[in-house]
């Protein structure tokens, strides 16, 4: 369990961090677009009241706490699932999940929205989403328990 909860803390570290870096630190949230490396890499301001790509963006007040507690218990859920595998590469895994939506329930807690602000397009694909480390966590965090989890009833 030590690797789940490593792995957790260190993306939910290094996700407030870069977070207060690109949005506190470089002004982003004022200049709303920074031109690192475009097109493949600009930090493009957003705050998303949603879930992916803004999904249920402008609900009402409660869509918050309601996205915070499905979180809290999708977390808790892989963090059960995790503990009954014990593959380490599995806890591991499991742990990047939970540390990037820890990183997301931050941001509602304190801001209402997530703050997003990576920016990405390659070869003629204009991209107008932004994103943040927390999201790229839980996206590889899932996808490695599909692909390393053991099936269910499988010693």
């Amino acid at each position: 369990m030590r690797g789940l909860w490593s792995a957790a803390l260190l993306v939910l570290i290094l996700d407030q961090a870069s977070k207060w870096a690109v949005v506190w630190g470089l002004n982003l949230k004022d200049r709303l677009v920074i031109d690192v490396a475009p097109p493949y890499l600009r930090f493009v301001m957003g705050w998303n009241e949603g879930i992916n790509f803004g999904l249920f963006s402008g609900a009402p007040g409660a869509a918050r706490w309601i996205l915070i507690a499905l979180a809290l218990a999708i977390c808790a859920w892989v963090i059960r699932f995790a503990r009954a595998d014990g593959q380490r590469r599995v806890l591991w895994a499991a742990g990047a999940l939970v540390g990037g939506a820890l990183g997301n329930v931050v941001d509602r807690l304190r801001f209402g929205a997530v703050a997003d602000f990576l920016n990405m397009s390659c070869c003629g694909i204009n991209n107008p989403f932004a994103f943040n480390l927390a999201d790229v966590a839980v996206f590889t965090g899932a996808a490695a328990l599909v692909l390393w989890a053991r099936p269910a009833n499988t010693p």
